[in-house]
């Protein structure tokens, strides 16, 4: 069972990252020791000299333009009991892998395959935004749901992989905002060294009081790498699709009745991507399924009908590890482990911004 932990307010955000890394310590270590892209990639990159400026650059960017959540982060180590520069390579694990030469990839602990798939849709009868949580074998029993609460009144649900920030997955906060994510692929000479992390940018998505203020935090953010943002507005009946590319590069698309499906490939923004079959199948087999209800959008999410590629995924490289169904009618975000055509939900949310709580 996905473990909640309630934490906060706290005198600052280094004690709250604190207070995550004691609750999660053995969660933490063991995802560091079997993580084969931080043990097998990241941390012989790391002693090389090349390794020593893109590292510096990253740590001082983040560090300078989000200096809470850098402190969270160091707070997340010290509780845990980890070296710095490990929570420092996980976390800025897509910003780092592209400078890795070949030689140093190996492919049984491809960092690069790490996907999801999103289901959305906007109509008359229903405002949906389903997601499959999917990741390398490495996070699979490592992960949890943090429920923050700032001095400021905020607060945030967030599901967190283990020694993370919150959150490169899914989350919403007590504004009625809340945000699915897709990594999406640039190729290697669209990657800016240095730029501001993913997982940056999304902590900073769950202080957001409404999706223009989450545009813009996401528009001002010079990121290093792309990224496929769903935000979701629920006093504002609101989905949007963001792509966005280094460079400030920025395209958004307004989610309707037509029922959208997005895997990990840029659909509007144009950039040049690297082309992913995993991804160019997973949207051809969902392009043939049906989208006319909410067990329909689940339905899609637990497919595997294409047995190399499913959109549901079993390993042995890749696990969906949840699904999250975010409703903006009835105001609630569900979490279902397993397949989500049986749809057993192991935690209800209720995503109201006037009441945020655990229902399940």
């Amino acid at each position: 069972m996905l473990e909640v932990f309630e934490v906060g307010p706290c005198r600052d955000a280094h004690q709250m990252g604190l207070l995550v890394g004691q609750r999660f310590a053995d969660r933490i270590r063991s995802r560091l020791a079997t993580d084969l892209i931080l043990q097998r990639q990241l941390l012989p990159f790391a002693q090389t000299p090349e390794s020593q400026s893109i590292i510096k650059t990253l740590s001082q960017t983040n560090k300078r333009k989000f200096p809470r959540y850098w402190d969270e982060l160091l707070g997340t180590a010290e509780g845990s009991g980890v070296p710095v520069l490990d929570i420092i390579l996980i976390n800025f694990r897509k910003e780092i892998l592209p400078f890795l030469s070949k030689a140093e990839t190996d492919s049984t602990a491809d960092g690069t395959s790490e996907d999801c798939s999103d289901v959305l849709v906007v109509s008359d009868s229903m405002a949906i935004a389903a997601h499959n949580e999917d990741a390398n074998v490495a996070i699979v029993g490592h992960t949890y749901l943090i429920r923050g609460s700032l001095s400021n009144g905020l607060s945030f649900t967030a599901y967190t992989y283990a020694g993370e920030l919150p959150s490169c997955a899914f989350g919403f906060n007590n504004h009625g905002l809340a945000f699915t994510l897709n990594s999406v692929p640039l190729s290697e000479d669209e990657i800016v060294a240095g730029g501001i992390g993913r997982n940056f940018i999304s902590r900073d998505l769950l202080e957001a009081i409404n999706i223009d203020d989450a545009l813009r935090r996401i528009r001002s953010a010079e990121a290093s790498v792309g990224h496929s943002y769903n935000l979701i507005d629920i006093k504002a009946r609101r989905i949007l699709n963001v792509e966005t590319a280094s460079r400030n590069r920025v395209s958004v698309q307004e989610i309707g009745a037509t029922p959208f499906f997005h895997a990990n490939m840029y659909l509007h923004l144009q950039v040049q991507q690297v082309q992913d079959q995993n991804s160019i199948r997973r949207q051809k087999r969902a392009a043939q399924l049906q989208k006319q209800s909410k067990d329909d959008l689940l339905s899609l999410l637990g497919d595997s009908e294409d047995a190399e590629y499913p959109i549901y995924m079993t390993g042995p490289t890749l696990y969906t590890l949840c699904t999250a169904v975010l409703d903006l009618d009835k105001q609630a975000l569900s979490i279902i482990e397993g397949n989500p055509k049986k749809g057993e939900i192991s935690h209800i949310f209720s995503m109201s911004f006037k009441e945020s709580k655990m229902l399940q």
